[in-house]
């Protein structure tokens, strides 16, 4: 389909910093010192000085604070913990994480996190004894993250990037849902969630070598949406279109535009069938959340002794790394928590007018600091969006000929130097 020609063909806009690259030596660095805790269950012990779960948190914590000394303290280092129970703490836990908070410089309360889960386990969820080196999962999206603080911290955005490091993942998402909880309590807007979980290895089950790839898992209708918000989403047909989704939808666009990037599998469901990972508490609580994970497994390095049988080798170690797909998977990270943290907030609500009419209106709500809106539109039987319009001031845009029964909607905020939100779906509007 040809795309219109927009309102705005030229706005002014400022040329943006090149972002930042990864270093695979720096990442091995990471993943090195965490497989040398011996194991990172969250049941190991918390007070030996060098294994268990307390020296990888105590590391952790050290590691951040490097990184904020380097940027003139421009890091805000804490340890949030509570305390858990369930079938797989059966006597109860103290889960802590570790995160990093690099406050927004306009927009402080819009919080964009990223984060992945530092504890490890071995094929009994209960054993916190033997080792687990728990390279891959997750040392990789540990790494990852610690990766994307020594470079955002170089910068400064509007609004605040977190740095989370989770524990209790392999217990019961209990990590996760300690960091959302925290986020409700602190009033954060969390414009996005960014869990990586499994995003270092490129050599699969089957044999197959993929380094070219990465999934980004999403939902559509929202997991806390109540039964009048889902009718309300099937009657304006937005069932691919919540805002996790959308999320997704820009981390690919993102990625479309790095040369020599990773192509962007953006499937359509939570998580792994079957599975979980720490982006579901924050689903569970409305916040937009993905979950990034390599494009395809080794299931015999996942959650196993280490050992090996008929000559087959079993275990999270870190010779299953593949560092320079990691770094990859880290520059794709970087790019998005960039143009999010440097773009304004995405619309809170959009309105289509039109019904019984050969054309479409559409407004919304004003966004602050916003230099310019983006009304983006694709036929009704499309995912993708196809055409779009700027416009530099209004908060509304006419579309003559555009039917409102043959296409979706949506409205996107853009800054000065061209960053743009996740899109905002247009309905019928609050009631």
């Amino acid at each position: 389909m040809k795309r219109l020609f927009r309102l705005v063909t030229a706005l002014p806009l400022l040329a943006a910093a090149p972002a930042p690259q990864p270093s695979p030596a720096e990442l091995r660095h990471s993943i090195e010192t965490l497989v040398s805790f011996g194991t990172r269950h969250s049941l190991s012990s918390t007070i030996d000085p060098r294994r268990g779960i307390g020296a990888a948190r105590d590391w952790a914590a050290g590691r951040f604070g490097e990184i904020s000394a380097a940027c003139g303290n421009c890091l805000a280092v804490e340890r949030i913990a509570d305390r858990f129970e369930g079938p797989r703490a059966p006597q109860g836990v103290r889960i802590e994480d570790v995160v990093a908070i690099q406050r927004g410089t306009t927009d402080p309360e819009r919080v964009i996190i990223i984060q992945a889960h530092i504890d490890s386990r071995v094929s009994d969820v209960m054993d916190a004894l033997s080792d687990a080196p728990g390279a891959n999962d997750d040392g990789s999206g540990s790494a990852l993250v610690i990766e994307a603080a020594r470079l955002l911290s170089k910068e400064k955005f509007p609004a605040t990037i977190v740095y989370a490091l989770l524990s209790g993942e392999e217990q019961g998402l209990w990590g996760g849902k300690l960091l959302a909880a925290t986020a409700k309590a602190r009033g954060w807007k969390i414009a996005a969630v960014l869990n990586n979980d499994i995003v270092g290895n490129s050599h699969g089950q089957g044999g197959d070598h993929v380094d070219d790839r990465v999934r980004v898992f999403s939902e559509g209708i929202l997991l806390s949406e109540d039964a009048a918000a889902i009718r309300a989403r099937r009657a304006g047909g937005g069932e691919d279109d919540g805002p996790s989704r959308a999320l997704a939808r820009l981390i690919e666009r993102v990625g479309a535009a790095r040369k020599g990037g990773l192509e962007i599998v953006s499937v359509r469901r939570a998580d792994r069938f079957g599975r979980g990972g720490d982006q579901t508490p924050f689903l569970e609580m409305g916040y937009p959340a993905v979950r990034i994970s390599e494009a395809t497994e080794n299931y015999d390095r996942q959650h196993q002794d280490l050992r090996t049988e008929n000559g087959r080798r079993y275990g999270d170690t870190i010779d299953g790394v593949d560092f320079s797909y990691l770094a990859r998977v880290t520059a794709l990270n970087i790019a998005a928590v960039r143009e999010i943290a440097r773009a304004p907030a995405a619309p809170g609500n959009a309105v289509l007018r039109g019904a019984l009419s050969a054309d479409t209106s559409i407004s919304w709500d004003p966004v602050p600091g916003a230099a310019a809106y983006r009304v983006h539109w694709r036929r009704a039987d499309r995912q993708d969006w196809t055409e779009s319009r700027d416009v530099k001031k209004e908060t509304m845009l006419f579309l003559r000929n555009v039917n409102i029964d043959d296409n979706f909607f949506g409205v996107s905020a853009l800054s000065a130097d061209g960053a743009e939100s996740p899109i905002t779906f247009a309905g019928a509007g609050r009631r």
